[in-house]
């Protein structure tokens, strides 16, 4: 056999491989830019609603995560898989912690607090209601109070002996509620408000906030509303504060850092999984929120929804003295 034949025959198998390697170069691409997308998310700006969209539903880069390793183990295509495996590394790192519990203080809760948009298109905004004064709740943010929701608020009215109501929100409490103050937070009319509870065990300041909503290409009325929000919580004196509410933000949204930064998130604190709340029927983020200063998170529950998109959130909370 001429010697040209021989070395092309030797050669020959040698095709398959780069062609495997080629498959996965673009699997670790991907992967590389999945990891860094992922560990990077804290400083990723809302862009319009495409960084906010991606940081809001960021937990679920695990399926893509399991998706790449799939296709890159059935290609065999060893290296991408690898880098595979770095990016599910990074996906742990940021989010496994947020499935162990916390160690927290046993014993019934000083205060219990709920908060739920029952929702503007609840066909029966009642059994939300209804469902919501069950907890026991000692005071209760509810959002999206509109026309049809009359009944409902007349079940919290009974079930509680305080309120105070701004447009389409509502503060219920077992104990009276004083100044209410509404809040535009950069919107033209008030879908929030500040109040004060007087409880016998001291003070607490109550923000009731249903924010702006985050929509494709418009994210700065949320932004806005956010920073607004954060500033009057540094600037508030009062010892005890809460906000509770549909922030429509998600905790992994680096927007809501102007928030923690100064208020401990009830389910980030507690942990014990990521508590979705939205939409009901699949829950796939967090925009309910109870954040708090000067109480201690005791434990932090996701409620039935009611009828409403949204489940409800139960926190447990400690008064410090």
């Amino acid at each position: 056999m001429p010697l040209s034949r021989i070395s092309a025959a030797q050669q020959a198998p040698e095709r398959p491989v780069r062609r495997r390697s080629r498959r996965g170069l673009g699997t670790a691409v991907l992967a590389l830019g999945l990891a860094a997308g992922i560990g990077v998310s804290r400083w990723i700006p809302s862009l319009n609603g495409v960084g906010a969209a991606w940081t809001s539903f960021l937990p679920w880069t695990a399926v893509l995560i399991v998706l790449l390793g799939a296709i890159a183990a059935i290609r065999r295509a060893w290296w991408g898989l690898s880098v595979v495996l770095v990016a599910a590394m990074v996906w742990s790192g940021v989010f496994v912690p947020q499935f162990i519990p916390t160690a927290v203080p046993t014993g019934a809760p000083d205060l219990t607090v709920a908060t739920q948009n029952i929702g503007a298109t609840n066909t029966d905004p009642t059994a939300a209601a209804q469902a919501l004064a069950a907890t026991g709740a000692g005071i209760l943010a509810v959002q999206e109070i509109v026309g049809s929701a009359g009944d409902a608020t007349a079940v919290l009215d009974a079930g509680y002996g305080y309120h105070a109501r701004v447009s389409t929100v509502g503060l219920w409490a077992q104990w009276p509620v004083a100044d209410p103050q509404p809040l535009e937070l950069g919107l033209s009319w008030a879908r929030a408000f500040r109040a004060v509870v007087h409880h016998p065990s001291g003070d607490i300041a109550v923000y009731a906030v249903h924010l702006p909503s985050v929509r494709p290409g418009d994210t700065a009325a949320r932004d806005q509303a956010v920073s607004q929000l954060a500033a009057l919580v540094a600037a508030d004196p009062a010892g005890r504060v809460l906000v509770m509410g549909d922030l429509n933000t998600a905790g992994t949204d680096p927007v809501m850092t102007a928030l923690t930064a100064r208020l401990s998130d009830s389910r980030q604190t507690v942990r014990g999984g990521f508590g979705f709340t939205w939409p009901d029927a699949f829950p796939a983020t967090r925009p309910d929120h109870v954040l708090g200063r000067g109480v201690t998170v005791l434990s932090d529950q996701v409620l039935a929804a009611g009828g409403s998109d949204h489940r409800a959130v139960l926190v447990g909370l400690d008064l410090p003295g």
